[in-house]
């Protein structure tokens, strides 16, 4: 079974079409009787409400289909930055990705995002050139892009007849065949005399490319045999599993062009979980030490949950990617993130927002489960006798906030309910409440993510909240070490307090926090070393300057005292929690701030004003370069504080011809005048 199984993703930037080419792929395999389009909120996968009204997709939606007696679970991803989560768990759990270029817009910022974390991964990807019948489609344009940009090695294996309005079909170049489209039908001719020369260059070139890595077909090329098709596929299918080469399609999903030759690749040249091989995961008692497992459903059972979805009927749905192993429903498998046994409810095989109960599930399969009590995002599930911990998913640190509240105090517990819910479900979204303040802040990866997830809040959840200003999430730090000692003495009616700590704090830049206990001869006791840990942790995790958090601390914990009746749990969080604020305010504290990579393609008449602009928000050029015929593509850093309104300044500015993706960099120390505006500004409003 999972030699005939493709996990696939569609992945791209956002606008290249590739919801679109979902929707055709559904229509073609039989999911689907007709056709839905984002354009006008009738898209399968884009099921939810906020993905209709924006025409966009924010959630990865998983599909079960159909195509030449294999079966095709598609997941299609966000192409907008904010969602990048969406994309990097799916990336996770899919064999082999199909990604969407426009054939106008060619490789832009997103697709170059996507790329390099399915480069990570290694994920074996092909491509698919859309809207070939747009006014500015350039096939071979866009090829050329994707080796520049991208290193793709890039190999197109068909030749487009026509472009933009006299587009008409495609001529494959592995089986010398031209194919027209006509309702929903493809229809195999002969190539036109007019193609004749053009399609045997791209075939020369084909088998030049396939032979640096086959030596059987070089034998053949120089010895001017014919090559058949099924060893120029079998060549094609290694060379592609092997990241050596990314075969690249051409069509136009909208007018159903092309579709059905995506298919037929996706079975051809993208892996089977045979072709990938072996999963392998840690032992859960030495990290050294690594366990393997075949894809094969006589193997111990391994699977990594991967998304979390609270769907309106029958709840929560736990999808999951089974790498090795059976799984049937009633069984009992092992969380081993969570250290915790969980009984299998009712399996699900997903057709977007339709689903189909099965009794069991093999390797290979991704589906849906309900009824998990303790598994989340990134979970492994495992054979309780056999464990073992696969590595979960990358997730991104927040860097933009903002506070709600609810409109009514007396949805107080349903806002915090919802907020849970959301929280499970997208790893990449936190809420907190402050006690002190009583507000609830929702932390996410930019200003669309937030304003969603208030959406459905407001429309999914039926919570109305009050909504503050944008802000964004600073981090503190120290820049230099300090001894620090504090003695807590408290004396009551009864038992007293008594815990005394001496500890060195230290930068620890990119490290995060470190934790070390150097205490000799029982000083403290080692019952009350872990109450240190915790009380420092609390204390950065509410932040000393500016109600941030504490970041990249290294903590020596190097003496102290106790009092055999009056220390506590308590008196030694306490302690620390103290000692740890007096010695931070004396290690020159500051603070860090999130900064963005940006990626701005806008027409040359406009460089010096977008540059200008970029450079009075701080903003720090690191390379321009030619985007496509008078356009150039400027790449910088900037902090995210300074980008607020962007996108309205932009278009002013370029009279709306410029567009710009954004994404996290990495945290970046304040110039101090600017830190002593902003801590200012944040006392007032505390004040």
């Amino acid at each position: 079974m999972a030699m005939e199984l493709r996990n696939i993703g569609i992945a791209a930037h956002i606008d290249a079409g590739k919801t679109t080419v979902s929707e055709r792929i559904l229509y073609f395999t039989g999911v689907n009787c007709k056709l839905g389009e984002t354009h006008d909120g009738q898209s399968t996968m884009d099921f939810m409400k906020q993905e209709q009204e924006r025409g966009i997709t924010i959630a990865s939606a998983a599909i079960t289909c159909t195509w030449n007696n294999h079966q095709i679970n598609l997941i299609d991803t966000p192409g907008h930055v904010d969602f990048t989560v969406e994309v990097e768990r799916s990336l996770r759990v899919i064999d082999g990705m199909i990604a969407v270029f426009c054939a106008v817009g060619g490789v832009e910022p997103q697709s170059e995002t996507v790329w390099n974390q399915a480069e990570r991964y290694r994920v074996p990807r092909i491509a698919f050139v859309n809207k070939m019948d747009r006014t500015g489609a350039n096939f071979s344009e866009v090829v050329m892009q994707m080796n520049k940009y991208l290193d793709a090695n890039a190999l197109s294996l068909q030749v487009p007849m026509g472009a933009e309005d006299s587009f008409v079909g495609v001529i494959d170049i592995v089986r010398n065949i031209a194919y027209t489209f006509a309702d929903g039908k493809r229809f195999e001719n002969p190539i036109p005399a007019e193609y004749a020369a053009q399609v045997e260059e791209a075939r020369t070139f084909m088998i030049e490319k396939l032979a640096d890595g086959d030596n059987e077909i070089m034998e053949m090329y120089f010895d001017g045999k014919e090559i058949p098709e099924e060893k120029l596929k079998k060549a094609i299918r290694e060379q592609t599993l092997k990241l050596l080469i990314t075969p690249v399609f051409c069509g136009a999903a909208y007018k159903n062009i092309g579709i059905q030759l995506l298919l037929d690749a996706v079975v051809d040249y993208l892996p089977s979980p045979v072709d990938v091989g072996s999963v392998i995961g840690t032992d859960l008692h030495d990290s050294e030490k690594t366990h393997s497992r075949k894809p094969f459903d006589s193997e111990k059972f391994s699977a990594l949950a991967f998304k979390l979805i609270n769907d309106p009927y029958v709840g929560q749905q736990t999808f999951i990617r089974i790498f090795s192993g059976k799984l049937t429903s009633g069984m009992s498998v092992y969380n081993s993130s969570k250290r915790k046994p969980e009984r299998i409810g009712r399996i699900f095989r997903i057709k977007a927002k339709e689903r189909q109960e099965i009794t069991e599930a093999g390797a290979g399969e991704i589906v849906a489960l309900v009824g998990m009590k303790y598994t989340k995002t990134g979970d492994t599930l495992c054979d309780q006798e056999f464990p073992l911990y696969l590595e979960s998913i990358h997730i991104p640190e927040p860097v933009i906030q903002l506070k709600i509240q609810p409109a009514n105090q007396k949805d107080k517990d349903k806002l915090s309910e919802a907020l849970g819910r959301l929280v499970n479900e997208d790893p990449s979204f936190h809420a907190k409440y402050n006690e002190e303040t009583e507000e609830t802040v929702i932390s996410g990866m930019g200003e669309l993510h937030l304003e969603i997830m208030v959406d459905r809040l407001r429309t999914e959840f039926k919570v109305p909240v009050e909504v503050g200003e944008p802000a964004v999430a600073f981090r503190e730090t120290i820049t230099m070490p300090v001894e620090t000692m504090y003695k807590h003495v408290k004396q009551t009616g009864g038992h007293g307090q008594y815990a005394h700590t001496i500890m060195r704090m230290e930068p620890n830049p990119g490290k995060g926090y470190e934790f070390v206990d150097v205490v000799k001869g029982g000083n403290i006791p080692g019952e009350y070393i872990p109450s240190v840990d915790k009380g420092v942790c609390n204390i950065m995790e509410r932040g000393i300057l500016s109600g941030f958090p504490v970041v990249d601390v290294k903590v020596t914990l190097l003496d102290g005292s106790y009092h055999p009746v009056d220390s506590s749990d308590m008196a030694f969080q306490l302690c620390a929690e103290l000692c740890f604020k007096s010695g931070f305010m004396r290690a020159s504290p500051i603070l860090l701030e999130p900064v963005m990579k940006i990626e701005v393609n806008t027409p040359d008449d406009y460089i010096g004003d977008v540059v200008g602009n970029l450079n009075r928000r701080r903003g720090k050029i690191e390379a321009m370069r030619r985007y496509r015929k008078g356009s150039q593509k400027i790449v910088g850093l900037v902090p995210l504080m300074e980008m607020f309104g962007y996108a309205t300044q932009l278009r002013n500015i370029t009279s709306g011809r410029a567009n710009y993706s954004m994404e996290f960099y990495q945290y970046m120390e304040m110039p101090m005048n600017i830190q002593t505006e902003v801590l200012k500004k944040l006392n007032e409003k505390k004040g």
